[in-house]
């Protein structure tokens, strides 16, 4: 009899644990946004976090303007928090205002506008970030 708890509770966690992840993928809860991350960052630098290209900095190319805007953002939740340009060259932090940056101008976690909106800004033209688009897709893993 215990044998059999151990396999149902065993069986239960694994449906939990799919369901959660099928979840993610379609952006309910808590999105995974590592694999467009990764995407991005192979594009941008390679993986870098040194990497430097104009105003630009770090495994995801930085702007000074989302620096900016992410302590915008935690101005706005009333946070403490804040990032500073240095923190560009930091791959965790660098991750972290890319996913807070999603999440106040992406909240529907639309992986196509995720790519453009990085490439193009907040207003993007889908014809002047195609061809990045296309770029950034090849390198996707999900």
């Amino acid at each position: 009899m215990r044998i059999l708890r151990v396999l149902i509770v065993g069986f239960l966690m694994i449906l939990a644990t799919s369901s959660a992840s099928a979840g993610t993928a379609i952006g309910i809860g808590n999105f995974d946004w590592r694999p467009v991350m990764d995407a991005i960052m192979h594009v941008e630098s390679k993986g870098n976090a040194k990497a430097v290209n104009g105003p630009h900095a770090g495994i995801l190319q930085i702007s000074k303007g989302i620096v900016t805007e992410c302590n915008s953002i935690l101005k706005s939740k009333g946070s403490k928090k804040r990032y500073t340009l240095a923190d560009r060259f930091s791959p965790n932090k660098s991750r972290e205002m890319f996913v807070l940056f999603q999440s106040r101008y992406n909240v529907g976690n639309n992986i196509e506008r995720a790519i453009r909106m990085w490439h193009g800004g907040i207003n993007f033209s889908n014809s002047k970030t195609q061809q990045y688009y296309n770029k950034v897709k090849k390198f996707l893993r999900i």
